[in-house]
């Protein structure tokens, strides 16, 4: 632009005689009109100033005023990781008793597909995963449909609303079938990289398994009373159901038989056998013996069979050995060489930092072992990891505007009275933020960096051109009152440029747009109060860090 657009001033624009030729009635009388109002602006902004510089200190007190009542609105802005987006995806996950059988875990997930599809016209398609769907053991009595929805555009519910009342319409229809329902919210990265879920994630740390589970337990029960904690599961379960089998080697000895003989005969029941080979044509084929739909019989159906004791009679299994119920171990998690049970929730209406916050002072109030750990992970863990770097990002950020704007006026003084734009551009920020009902999370943080550079813009204008005048002679108060109604114009042009570009944006207009209308809100209105405020608050601050150099009135 610094070679561009002189060479094109120099081409194109014409004289005011080659103009006023070529205007119609109606350019004449828009400009005529135009002109009246911007006289207008012009002389109710010159009468503004006028007040202000008579009341200096009185105008530096309300920008500030200002900018600690907006300071105020902070507890009442939620914050979160990222912004939520429709995705336009719905997941209905069904878990049931660890060690339920393939059949009966797919007849229920049959019934939930009858509740869902006819409940959601808005899918385009979707896929069903009965089963074990992951290297998880415990996914093995999990059942997951997801549907993908219509674009946005051409559907009247979000993808929240649609999961809101699939959870409604399946509570408590579908017996032995623990129905959780997901919406998500454009952190599909976040899931793949970190691992982690977009909801509430607690880790419980330790090293005793019983510990963890009770801990586990008493975390559960304690969050799910927290508004907007919804879909609450535990990571550990209670294992998978087994039976114990002891061969009575007294009873096997009598007969003449080996511990050996019996398990045999239960391995080639339950798990199978080679018998031998048979070979044909040059072909070899196993001989595979194994009792008949051994996946769907009882243990006592098993325990049944017979074997040959040493005297030839028939003796059944079940009076030469004893079985008992317990559960086996599924899976042992670990994080930082510590074992882990983690508590995971959805949060529904409320935004994920208030949630967690809330969540943390009930787990500090929990009593626990010394060497155990009650932490919220996941997302939470991450935004505020991020917080802190983007905090110190924006430090950084204005001490380079102060540091190129130092060498640029070569002065130490004029770019505090620049840097004063900067806080109260918090102004507009968590104005428009509470106004909007808008977070604080990733995108409006780099919005908020991102102004630290833009509306220094406004006061440079103001600063530059009132040092211009009080060199070439003119008092500090008139200096700063021609300043400011020479540099009007361009303010207003080059804020409302940036403003109405935003604008759509900031609105979410347009597929994927709300995840980047947290950054157009936090801009736009960052960037309006600070010019409304900056207006007034500049000429006030350099009229007092610049006394008239004759002693008299600024």
């Amino acid at each position: 632009s610094l070679s561009l657009l002189p060479m094109l001033a120099s081409r194109l624009i014409e004289t005011p005689d080659h103009l006023e030729k070529r205007r119609s009635p109606q350019v004449e009388r828009l400009i005529a009109w135009s002109g009246v109002w911007l006289r207008k602006l012009d002389n109710g902004y010159r009468d503004l100033l006028e007040r202000v510089l008579r009341h200096r200190i009185l105008t530096v007190g309300v920008a500030f005023g200002l900018l600690a009542a907006s300071l105020l609105l902070l507890p009442f802005i939620g914050t979160e990781f990222l912004p939520p987006s429709d995705e336009g995806e719905v997941r209905v996950t069904g878990e049931m008793e660890i060690g339920t059988r393939l059949d009966l875990l797919d007849r229920q997930a049959r019934r939930m597909e009858e509740i869902v599809y006819p409940a959601v016209p808005e899918t385009v398609s979707s896929v069903i995963a009965v089963g074990s769907s992951s290297w998880r053991p415990s996914d093995a009595s999990k059942t997951e449909i997801s549907l993908s929805l219509a674009p946005v555009s051409q559907r009247q519910r979000s993808n929240i609303g649609i999961a809101n009342d699939l959870r409604r319409r399946l509570a408590g229809q579908i017996p032995g079938l623990a129905v959780r329902t997901r919406a998500p919210q454009g952190q599909f990265l976040l899931e793949r990289v970190l691992g982690g879920d977009e909801g509430l994630t607690v880790e419980i740390r330790g090293f005793d398994l019983g510990a963890l589970e009770a801990l586990g337990k008493q975390v559960a029960a304690m969050i799910a009373d927290t508004p907007g904690v919804i879909d609450i599961e535990t990571s550990q379960k209670a294992g998978i159901p087994q039976h114990e089998i002891r061969v009575d080697r007294d009873k096997v000895a009598d007969l003449g038989l080996s511990v050996r003989d019996v398990t045999k005969v239960l391995e080639t029941a339950v798990a199978g056998t080679k018998a031998g080979e048979f070979r044909a044509g040059g072909n070899s084929y196993r001989i595979f013996v194994q009792l008949q739909d051994v996946e769907k019989r009882t243990l006592d159906e098993i325990l049944d069979l017979t074997l040959a004791a040493k005297g030839g009679e028939q003796v059944a299994l079940r009076n030469l050995v004893t079985s008992e119920e317990s559960y086996g171990p599924i899976l042992i998690d670990r994080k930082d060489q510590q074992r882990l049970v983690t508590v995971k929730a959805n949060v529904e209406g409320r935004d994920i930092g208030s949630v967690a916050e809330e969540v943390q002072s009930l787990l500090d109030g929990i009593p626990r072992p010394l060497g155990y750990e009650l932490t919220v992970a996941g997302s939470f863990e991450e935004q505020q990891k991020s917080f802190r770097e983007l905090l110190v990002s924006l430090l950084l950020a204005l001490v380079l505007v102060y540091m190129v704007l130092a060498c640029q006026y070569e002065s130490l003084l004029d770019p505090i009275i620049v840097m004063a734009s900067v806080p109260v551009a918090a102004v507009g920020v968590l104005a428009i933020l509470f106004m909007t009902g808008t977070t604080l999370n990733l995108q409006s943080f780099i919005g908020c960096i991102m102004l630290g550079g833009i509306v220094v813009n406004n006061a440079i204008l103001l600063v530059d051109q009132a040092g211009q005048l009080v060199a070439s002679g003119l008092p500090v108060r008139e200096a700063v009152a021609e300043a400011g109604r020479r540099r009007l114009r361009p303010i207003l042009m080059t804020t409302l440029t940036t403003l109405l570009a935003l604008l759509p944006l900031a609105l979410g207009i347009g597929e994927g747009a709300d995840q980047q209308a947290p950054l157009a809100r936090a801009v736009l209105g960052g960037l309006t109060a600070s010019t409304l405020i900056t207006l007034a608050l500049i000429p006030a601050v350099y009229s007092l860090l610049h006394p008239d150099p004759k002693g008299g009135r600024p």
